[in-house]
């Protein structure tokens, strides 16, 4: 089974490009929903622990989990230590679940892959971008989000052109959907005769 680890900065297209693995049959762990629903579920009293008041009865309340953490390393980290391995573990339920499924290529959407040093858990690295001017106008689109906000998500995240450098794959999402898709049908055929050669 091949692990395709799906990345890109913020703003970059990386949920709309995994729904096109999705859509050519490749099932998708995506980190991001993982987090949401544990935030909602069993990480919700570990946090409140850490963090006094960043929760309700309906689980984590992100924007006072924000205030706490943002701009801060060290209420970062901790806040990781905590998601980290709860997220690792329901991947690891996803690779059963496929192993038994049969499928050959599975999507890991991990937005902070490099970063978190998360390379050695994926065998094929696709990086999604885009130029500079659409990610910040797409970002800048988002309910509640800031040039401030905005800022201190870029810095904590690798360099656009760092993480194409260290990419296997580049889906370009700066020229819309159908070239997004033709880069996508690419990047499978060329895994597959891989799969193919080593069979």
């Amino acid at each position: 089974m091949i692990k395709i680890g799906l990345t890109g900065s913020i703003g970059m297209g990386k949920t709309t490009t995994g729904q096109m693995f999705v859509a050519r049959g490749c099932p998708l762990h995506d980190a991001d929903a993982t987090v949401h629903r544990l935030y909602s579920e069993r990480a919700a009293p570990l946090i409140e622990e850490a963090f006094p008041g960043t929760t309700s009865p309906q689980g984590v309340d992100r924007a006072a989990l924000s205030k706490h953490v943002i701009g801060k390393p060290e209420a970062m980290k901790r806040l990781e230590a905590i998601i980290h391995p709860l997220v690792r573990e329901e991947e690891k339920e996803f690779f059963e679940m496929a192993k038994l499924d049969g499928s050959q290529i599975v999507v890991l959407d991990i937005p902070l892959l490099f970063e978190t040093g998360a390379e050695d858990r994926v065998d094929v690295i696709v990086v999604v971008s885009a130029p500079e001017d659409i990610q910040r106008q797409r970002v800048l689109a988002r309910d509640g989000m800031t040039e401030d906000k905005f800022v201190a998500i870029k810095a904590r995240q690798m360099p656009d052109a760092e993480k194409r450098h260290r990419a296997d794959f580049i889906v370009d999402t700066g020229q819309g959907l159908e070239a997004a898709q033709a880069q996508v049908d690419s990047i499978l055929a060329t895994i597959k005769s891989r799969l193919a050669a080593d069979a």
